[in-house]
């Protein structure tokens, strides 16, 4: 067996023994971390998957996942929510059947990025990463300044109107992490397949040689277009689910600081490798509650006691050791194994004591 090939094996390995865990974490974690920690570190894993597709294979860092997943969402409540005899509910209430309001979302969310991707298709490096930044930016103040919609103030009750092959999800939090957990799987699959198809493959030509494929008859524009509107879908996946997860939507979900934490997500995971979407959630999640409760009211020495600050330190030390995430770190630790095992002869060659002696 060779390096390469020990390499996928383990990795495969890994990988089922994860999804046994995954099925089983509802009997060996409590409520709060299968709540908290694993349904939204899939959920949050999702958006950043939409993220690292587009960088890894399209070469294309987009900050605009955040808004696509916020406008999922709020498309979303305003299409399923009623109003309430005797309460106050901010949205259109619309109060259409939960699945068709679920597909509808999806779709427009789906137009609205291929739209994005069609005005910024024909940008590269910091101005297609700061025209994507603007789309979030757009979004965010739409649904705040638009009291129609909702504005600043949240739209709340969406988890009560689910379709019927979803189920109560208000009471059976399980229930929740099952069905993020599927959709989780399912986007890798979706994103591992589509890269072995000829437009994946032709994508990731795009994102090495982009002036080389045009001259040889592909469309980059429609390609990264059509990526971008693949990413949509992932993130209004991601966004439904957000919606579910937390009931209620206002526009901070897709503000400046969400933009910064999804991106910081898929950075730690690893930009390059798709599996990094779901570490990284996990790995930021995790870091927020260990701070969250360990570190004093005080505040630490030196570093102050805030989580932006410590989340921070460690992810400038990530990014210094391993540029590629904690990916990085384990595709780095297999290329030492390679080069630190016994040295390969080449075939036909004689020993170096032997060539002198002759």
């Amino acid at each position: 067996m060779t390096h390469d090939t020990a390499k996928v094996v383990t990795e495969r390995a890994i990988g089922v023994g994860a999804l046994v865990l995954a099925v089983l974490a509802p009997l060996l974690v409590s409520d709060f971390w299968l709540n908290s920690i694993l349904t939204q570190g899939l959920i949050l894993g999702i958006g950043a998957a939409s993220l690292i597709f587009l960088s890894a294979y399209g070469g294309m860092i987009s900050l605009a996942q955040t808004g696509l997943m916020g406008i999922a969402g709020y498309a979303l409540a305003n299409m399923v929510t009623q109003r309430v005899p005797g309460g106050e509910t901010k949205g259109l209430l619309l109060g259409w059947d939960p699945t068709l309001s679920l597909v509808a979302a999806i779709l427009l969310t789906v137009g609205i990025g291929l739209v994005f991707g069609a005005v910024a298709s024909r940008s590269f490096g910091i101005y297609f990463l700061m025209l994507t930044l603007t789309y979030t930016v757009i979004a965010f103040l739409f649904v705040g300044s638009v009291t129609l919609i909702g504005g600043f103030s949240p739209v709340a009750g969406v988890d009560a109107y689910t379709p019927g092959f979803i189920g109560d999800i208000v009471n059976d939090r399980d229930r929740l992490y099952f069905i993020s957990l599927i959709v989780a799987a399912f986007v890798y699959v979706l994103i591992r397949y589509l890269t072995r198809t000829p437009f994946g493959i032709s994508l990731q030509g795009i994102r090495d040689e982009p002036v080389r494929m045009a001259s040889l008859g592909y469309n980059v524009a429609v390609h990264r277009t059509l990526a971008f509107g693949i990413g949509a879908f992932v993130a209004a996946l991601g966004g439904v689910l957000y919606a579910w997860w937390f009931g209620q939507l206002s526009p901070t979900i897709m503000g400046l600081d969400a933009t910064i934490q999804l991106l910081v997500i898929a950075v730690i995971g690893g930009l390059r490798r798709i599996e990094g979407a779901w570490l990284g959630a996990i790995a930021f999640l995790v870091i927020n509650n260990e701070i969250t409760n360990r570190i004093p009211s005080s505040g630490l020495p030196v570093i102050g006691g805030t989580f932006n600050t410590v989340i921070g330190v460690i992810f400038l030390v990530i990014v210094i050791v391993s540029p590629d995430g904690l990916m990085g770190l384990w595709d780095r630790a297999w290329s030492l194994a390679k080069r630190g095992g016994p040295p390969r002869e080449t075939p036909g060659a004689q020993p170096a004591a032997e060539a002198s002696s002759s």
